[in-house]
């Protein structure tokens, strides 16, 4: 007989052994949760796995691939990358420019006790983040870095004397950085640059460098000092030998001067009376010599034309006598 329920769609068309309608039953029911329980379970699993299945890798970052806790020669790149869910772990580490910086004190060669801070900026090689993880773990900077800036400070500066680190700073801290440089590099720790503060020493070396500082700047002083007086002389010495070059060359031209002097009168007597007309300020003298002017003679008579001079004297009083009668 053909199910009536069935043939005009009734849910309850579908029974269970025992007869009753197998929808609306506890056991249709609690069949219903589990099919649910099961997909969200199943989503779940996938949801996990995929997550387990896709690593991103941070930018400015390398990613170190562990297989059941061994590291893999491989280092992922930045991006996404697929691994073996639940078997592949990454650990990611930053290679972009980090910096450090501790404090060292050494002993300097002859036993002087120095103190300064360096501070260094470096990155890791991308390359070889899987080595270091391996060799060094994440905190490599306080297992490598710190003992190497130590021990680099204690061999560097005991190849120079306290002074010769205050005398010759650059060429110590060069000394330092390639110190640092070379040990590090060796690690695949790539260092970029080393800063060093200035070195600090005992109070009491520090007063002797400045009482020696000051003692050689008062050296300095009087050694300017001295070469100022000497400059002095020189320049004293200089002037009296031009003064001697010029008195010579004086005196010489004067007895040259003479000498043609001399020859001209002997030539020509007459060129000391020209010599004193030359130089006669048009005023006569107050009294006479008996030689007449002191410049030059005046024109004598001639001898023979004075008696006639002495008949015409005596005649003009005869000439006056004839004139008044």
């Amino acid at each position: 007989m053909r199910n009536p329920f069935k043939r005009q769609g009734n849910p309850y068309g579908r029974r269970t052994p025992e007869g009753e309608p197998l929808e609306g039953h506890p056991r249709s029911f609690l069949s219903n949760k589990l099919k649910i329980l099961a997909g969200i379970v199943t989503f779940i699993v996938i949801v996990i796995v995929m997550a387990e299945s896709v690593v991103i890798v941070q930018a400015g970052h390398r990613g170190v691939v562990l297989y059941l806790g061994a590291v893999e020669n491989r280092v992922l790149g930045e991006g996404v990358h697929f691994i073996v869910p639940f078997a592949e772990q990454v650990i990611q580490l930053e290679v972009r420019t980090l910096k450090f910086q501790a404090e060292a004190t050494a002993a300097s060669n002859d036993l002087q006790e120095v103190q300064t801070v360096i501070a260094l900026n470096y990155h890791i090689d991308p390359n070889d983040a899987n080595v270091i993880y391996q060799q060094l773990g994440e905190n490599y900077a306080d297992r490598i870095i710190a003992p190497t800036i130590q021990e680099s400070v204690k061999a560097s500066v005991a190849k120079f004397n306290a002074e010769e680190l205050i005398t010759k700073r650059e060429t110590a801290k060069g000394v330092i950085a390639n110190t640092i440089r070379n040990t590090l590099s060796a690690r695949n720790i790539i260092v970029e640059t080393v800063f060093i503060t200035d070195f600090k020493f005992s109070q009491s070396f520090a007063d002797q460098i400045e009482a020696k500082v000051v003692a050689f700047q008062k050296f300095l002083t009087e050694q300017n000092n001295l070469k100022a007086i000497q400059v002095v002389a020189n320049q004293t010495v200089v002037q009296a030998q031009a003064q001697a070059r010029a008195n010579v060359a004086k005196a010489g031209g004067e007895s040259q001067a003479i000498k043609i002097i001399t020859e001209q009168l002997r030539q020509s007597p007459q060129y000391l009376q020209w010599q004193a007309i030359n130089r006669w300020n048009g005023q006569m003298p107050y009294a006479l010599g008996s030689s007449g002017f002191p410049f030059f003679q005046l024109p004598t008579i001639p001898q023979s034309s004075q008696p006639q001079q002495q008949q015409q004297q005596q005649q003009q009083p005869l000439l006056q006598q004839n004139q008044t009668r």
